[in-house]
């Protein structure tokens, strides 16, 4: 192979390490030589700079020149699908646990005594199998009985939060705000009390309404019109106290558009927005998930699923992201078919398509800086 034909399969390969490529997973392997690791195209973690990276036709040749196996991908191939399936099985135990005796602590030295691993290596295993560590997963069932209660309307407030296994009214209050978005009154009352303030206006995708709490983001889509865009926020939010809002008249608000005009304008490479949203457990597990994908990456409904560690979940995935009113801080747009298909946003194919160009733009522009 001639210098040139070199060069140019490495950039090929570069380019599909930046994609997170999982069809070249057979491929080759690359290395990190800053520290150490050899890792699948695919792998989820932070991208290197290309400088510090190295090819390998295959694991043994990465293994050969001294690097070591990455702990995320896992990938020499060491039982991942058996560690994927003792995680799994692990969920289930702790779904039954918790449905049976609410009140169990599942202690993480329990639960790796369980699953055969180290405790260390289960909270990283976990991490990456599901999304979330083993108490926020554990967290988010208790959560989701609690909020269970309280929709049914079978239960006052104090009995559906020791229902749910919480050993104080003040613990579960204190999780509400993370992982309701509201507090459990305001949740089962509708939103009734909780005050939006919200404005329009114009981006590089087209016209916008933000609509905010006083602790982040409850709403975030795109429209033809400042009244359709307003009955869409009213609709979310019917018992909501709904108010428009100059964004000059609050710094925090005009800081958030700022931040929101520079990403959709290639001027900064990622989004980070506080976000107070209603969720139930599997939909903040999922768009957690989606908040850590790395900009200009995609994935199916069914990698995101099995991510999660429920492989049979991709359509459940796809409500959740059709379900989310939040667009941009919960980037939805970066799932697409396992086709690899852009499609299925709720605010237009064609969008959703220019996002996923500007950020693969944005993160090829800054590999090359």
């Amino acid at each position: 192979m001639s210098a040139r034909e070199m060069r140019s399969e490495e950039e090929e390969r570069w380019a599909a390490v930046v994609a997170r490529d999982r069809s070249r997973e057979s491929a080759f392997v690359y290395g990190v030589l800053s520290t150490g690791v050899y890792c699948r195209p695919g792998c989820s973690s932070r991208l290197p700079k290309r400088e510090n990276v190295r090819f390998y036709d295959s694991t043994a040749a990465a293994a050969a020149d001294g690097l070591r196996a990455c702990k995320r991908c896992l990938p020499d191939g060491r039982d991942a699908r058996a560690v994927e399936g003792t995680i799994r099985r692990l969920c289930r135990y702790m779904e039954a646990r918790l449905q049976s005796h609410p009140e169990d602590a599942l202690q993480l030295a329990d639960l790796a005594a369980r699953a055969q691993l180290s405790p260390a290596h289960l909270q990283r295993t976990f991490r990456a199998v599901v999304g979330v560590s083993p108490k926020q997963y554990v967290d988010g069932l208790r959560m989701e009985r609690f909020k269970r209660s309280l929709q049914g309307g079978e239960s006052n407030v104090t009995d559906a939060i020791f229902d749910a296994g919480y050993g104080s009214i003040s613990r579960v209050y204190e999780r509400a705000e993370t992982q309701m978005g509201m507090t459990p009154m305001e949740f089962r009352e509708g939103g009734a009390g909780v005050a939006v303030t919200y404005a329009a206006f114009e981006t590089a995708m087209g016209l916008a309404l933000v609509g905010a709490t006083d602790r982040g983001l409850c709403f975030l889509q795109f429209g033809e019109s400042e009244a359709e865009l307003v009955e869409r926020l009213r609709e979310q939010y019917p018992r909501a106290v709904i108010a428009a809002m100059e964004p000059r008249s609050s710094a925090g608000f005009a800081g958030w558009i700022a931040a929101l005009n520079g990403y959709l304008e290639g001027r900064a490479p990622d989004l980070r927005l506080p976000v107070h949203v209603r969720a139930t457990a599997f939909q903040r597990m999922v768009w957690e998930y989606l908040q850590r994908m790395p900009a200009g990456t995609t994935q199916s409904y069914r990698e995101v699923a099995e991510a999660l560690g429920r492989p049979t979940a991709a359509r459940a995935v796809a409500r959740a992201c059709a379900s989310n009113v939040v667009a941009l801080a919960i980037p939805c747009h970066r799932v697409v078919r396992g086709t690899g298909e852009v499609s299925g946003y709720r605010w237009g194919v064609e969008r959703k398509r220019r996002l996923l160009e500007m950020e693969r733009g944005n993160v090829a522009g800054r590999t090359d800086a």
